[in-house]
């Protein structure tokens, strides 16, 4: 048994086995060059009866769920108590329920009161995964991501505070080559000052509907980046990440040409001396018709 999904239909690497359920069909921002997961769709919030029958229909036929995934990459930008209703809904109708996710934008994060987050928590909203992609706000700009620095920072923190536990992704590459020391320099600085409990890098994969719209907003100046280039920068990523807090770092996203894992700080030099053995190596890398966003 199945739900018809709307799609496309996307959910983070770590929520395989998770049921999902769109309270939100599309993105209300839709802006990001880099992105086209939902260029298809125009932004709709799903009525109460349409999600509750779903939640019913999927109660009868796989009650021992135990983690759902709300999509779709905009279910925080609900009203609060809309989201409530529907996560108590959901720990109501699963009673061996472990985890309750959904993606998060920096503005989702930063409208809500901290009652309002603390609430959505307490009624078993649990993790978020917010995109930090770069941390260098001329890169942030070029790639429209409707954020910058400060506010990634403090949304994070904000969210943090209210309980969640934050799931962040950083994109190598995504300033190419002439921007590429700041990117590295100002995510290492974002994800140093927020220490989100995960970390996840990628590697820029340009989907070809989007391709040239990313390239105009940089106006000529991106030259991307090779494999060599990618590694290096995740060692530099690795390297100037200072944070004394459990941070769970992976590279091991299918974008990406090599994957590093480990956790912060007790991992970092062992991080940096495996990147170092694996630049002696370049037969270890993914080959390029593996990879993908």
């Amino acid at each position: 048994m199945s739900l018809n999904y709307d799609a496309p239909l996307y959910r983070p690497p770590s929520e395989a086995r998770s049921l999902i359920f769109q309270v939100t069909l599309g993105c209300s921002f839709n802006e990001c060059s880099f992105c086209d997961m939902y260029r298809s769709k125009e932004y709709s919030e799903r009525p109460w009866e349409e999600i509750k029958s779903e939640i019913d229909l999927m109660a009868s036929y796989l009650p021992n769920t135990k983690r759902v995934f709300l999509a779709d990459g905009d279910a925080l930008n609900l009203n609060s108590e809309y989201m409530i209703k529907i996560i108590k809904y959901i720990k109501e109708k699963f009673g061996e329920l472990e985890r309750i996710s959904c993606y998060a934008m920096p503005m989702n994060i930063l409208k809500k009161t901290p009652e309002e987050l603390k609430k959505m928590n307490d009624a078993g909203l649990d993790m978020l995964y917010l995109g930090i992609e770069s941390g260098s706000d001329v890169v942030l700009k070029k790639v429209t991501k409707g954020a910058i620095a400060k506010t990634i920072i403090k949304s994070v923190n904000k969210a943090k505070e209210s309980g969640y536990i934050m799931s962040c992704m950083v994109i190598l590459g995504l300033g190419g080559r002439i921007y590429s020391k700041e990117h590295i320099k100002g995510t290492a600085e974002v994800i140093s000052a927020c220490s989100p409990q995960y970390v996840g890098a990628l590697t820029l994969y340009l989907e070809n509907g989007i391709k040239q719209e990313f390239l105009d907003k940089f106006d000529g100046e991106f030259i991307r980046i090779d494999d060599d280039e990618s590694l290096e920068e995740l060692y530099r990523l690795i390297n100037q990440i200072d944070s004394n807090d459990e941070i769970i770092f992976r590279a091991n996203h299918g974008s990406n040409a090599y994957t590093i894992k480990g956790t912060f700080p007790q991992d970092k030099q062992d991080m940096l001396d495996k990147i170092d053995w694996m630049k002696q190596h370049p037969e270890i890398m993914r080959p390029q018709g593996l990879r993908g966003f």
